[in-house]
C-alpha cells in the first residue's frame, strides 16, 4: 500500500499551492475524476524513491465562515486517522493564529509524525522570523515557500525517513486481487456476499453503506482470490461528510492495489457518467475489467434489449472497449459465478507474456504493408523491432528512428492489431515507442 501525506491548516496559509508543487515537481500523474475531487485534492509523488499519496485538505473546507472551525476540526481529525504523516502549514506573514493553536492542539494528541511548514518564508531573511511557531509544540519547523519551493526539499527528506521499507508481512498479498468498484448502492457488498456466501459486509439500501475497502480471500471452485469490497465514488457535489472523501481515497487505493476492478453498473439507470469515470481511472491505472451490468431482473425486456445495451456501454467507453460485459442479478443469483469466471480470464490474460519473435514475426510484416505516415519534414517511419517490457500488465515497446513522429491513430492501429491476434479481452494495452 502507498504511504499517504494529509496538508492540513486553515484556510489561505497556502496548503494547495504546496499540493501542488509536490504532485508536479516529480510529474506525477494525478486522476481528476468527477465525484472524486472538487479540485485537484488528490494526487501522487515521489521522492528519494519513496512514492507516496498526497491529500489537500483545504478543498473540503466549505460553508460560511462561522462553520470553518468546525469543519477544519473535522478535517484535521479524519487526516490523523487517513494518512501516515501530516503537513501542518502555518503562516509566516500574520504569525500564530488562534485557529492555527487549535489545530496544534488536535495534532499533540495524535500519535502520527508531525511536520510543520511555515510558509511565505520566500527570502532568506525572512527565516528569522518564524522562531514564534517553535510554541505550537510540533517539535521541529521548516521555513518553505510553495510559491518558488524553497524549504520543499529539506521537509521532504526527512518525511520520507518515516516511511517503512515495502514488506509484504500478509502471505496472501500475492493473490490475484479483485476489486468490486463502482457508484454507490450498485451491488457491490451484495455480489461480495453472495460469492462468500455469508453477510459478511453490511448491506442496505442506503447508498454509501460501505466505508472502508474490505479485503476477504475467496478460496472455492478453483480460484483463489483476494476479494476486496469498496466504498461507492459518488457524483460531484454529494460528498456532504469529509467522511465520504476518504473513503472516495481507500476506493481509489483499491483501484490501485487490485489486479482486476470488475466495475459495477445500475441497469435501472444505465451506464452514467460517473460510471464512465470509474472505468477511466481503473483504465488508467492498467488494471484489467469486468464491466457487470447489475439489476438486470428489474429490466423490461423486449427481443434486442440486452444487445442494446451492451452497444451503448461500448460506444460510451470507446476506444478501448474490448471488454468483457457480463448482465447479473444478484438477488436472483445470475451470472454471479460467471462475474467471477470473467474476472480470472481477464486476469491470466493481463499476466500473459508474448515471446518477442512471435511478436515481430506478425507485426513486422504488417507494419511493412500499412507502414505509419510520414513524420515531420517528410521523413519515413522505420520500426525495426517489437518487444513485451516485462511488467506487471501489458506493454509494448516499438524501436524505430522518429519515435516522437508516430501519431495517435497508428498507435490504436497497432493495439487493435495485438488484439486482433493476442486474445487482451478486458485488459488495457500500453503502447511505446523508443530510438532503435
Amino acid at each position: 500500500m502507498n504511504n499517504t501525506i494529509a496538508i492540513v491548516g486553515r484556510p489561505n496559509v497556502g496548503k494547495s499551492t504546496l499540493f501542488n508543487r509536490l504532485i508536479e515537481r516529480k510529474e506525477a500523474i494525478v486522476e481528476s475524476v468527477s465525484g472524486v475531487t472538487r479540485d485537484r485534492i488528490y494526487g501522487k509523488s515521489d521522492w528519494n524513491g519513496y512514492e507516496f499519496s498526497v491529500i489537500d485538505t483545504g478543498g473540503y473546507v466549505h460553508g460560511s465562515e462561522d462553520t470553518f472551525e468546525g469543519e477544519i476540526r473535522k478535517q484535521v481529525l479524519f487526516a490523523i486517522d487517513e494518512a501516515d504523516a501530516i503537513i501542518f502549514v502555518v503562516d509566516a506573514k500574520e504569525g500564530i493564529n488562534p485557529l492555527d493553536s487549535d489545530i496544534a492542539k488536535l495534532l499533540r494528541r495524535s500519535k502520527k509524525d508531525i511536520f510543520t511548514a511555515v510558509n511565505k518564508v520566500d527570502t532568506p531573511d525572512k527565516t528569522n522570523e518564524i522562531s514564534e511557531f517553535y510554541s505550537l509544540g510540533l517539535g521541529d519547523i521548516y521555513p518553505i515557500s510553495a510559491v518558488n519551493g524553497s524549504g520543499t526539499g529539506e521537509i521532504l527528506d526527512d518525511l520520507v525517513k518515516i516511511f517503512p521499507e515495502k514488506v509484504l508481512i500478509d502471505e496472501e498479498t500475492d493473490l490475484p486481487r479483485i476489486a468490486f468498484v463502482g457508484r454507490p448502492n450498485v451491488g457491490k457488498s451484495s455480489i461480495v456476499n453472495t460469492l462468500l456466501g455469508d453477510q459478511r459486509n453490511i448491506v442496505t439500501d442506503i447508498a454509501g453503506t460501505t466505508r472502508d475497502s474490505i479485503y476477504t480471500r475467496y478460496n472455492a471452485f478453483g480460484h483463489d482470490f483476494m476479494l476486496v469490497d469498496t466504498a461507492g465514488l459518488r457524483k460531484k457535489g454529494k460528498v456532504y461528510e469529509n467522511i465520504e472523501f476518504y473513503s472516495t481515497l481507500r476506493t481509489i487505493r483499491a483501484i490501485e492495489n487490485s489486479d482486476v476492478c470488475v466495475v459495477m453498473i445500475d441497469a435501472q439507470t444505465g451506464i452514467e457518467k460517473q460510471d464512465i469515470s470509474i472505468f477511466h481511472l481503473a483504465q488508467k491505472n492498467n488494471k484489467g475489467i469486468v464491466l457487470v451490468v447489475n439489476k438486470w431482473d428489474l429490466v423490461s425486456k423486449e427481443t434486442n434489449t440486452q444487445l442494446a445495451f451492451e452497444r451503448k456501454v461500448r460506444e460510451k467507453i470507446a476506444p478501448f472497449n474490448d471488454v468483457p460485459i457480463v448482465f447479473t442479478s444478484v438477488t436472483e443469483k445470475q451470472r454471479i459465478f460467471k462475474t467471477l469466471e470473467l474476472a480470472s480470464e481477464v486476469y491470466q490474460k493481463r499476466t500473459k507474456k508474448i515471446p518477442t519473435s512471435k511478436l515481430n514475426d506478425l507485426l513486422l510484416p504488417i507494419i511493412e504493408k500499412t507502414p505509419p505516415p510520414m513524420g515531420s519534414r517528410g521523413r519515413y517511419i522505420k520500426i525495426k523491432y517489437i518487444t513485451q517490457l516485462k511488467t506487471n500488465s501489458p506493454m509494448f515497446a516499438f524501436f524505430c528512428n522518429l519515435p516522437d513522429d508516430v501519431n495517435e491513430s497508428y498507435r490504436r492501429f497497432l493495439e487493435n492489431k495485438i488484439r486482433e491476434h493476442y486474445d487482451f479481452k478486458g485488459v488495457p494495452i500500453q503502447i511505446y515507442f523508443r530510438q532503435k
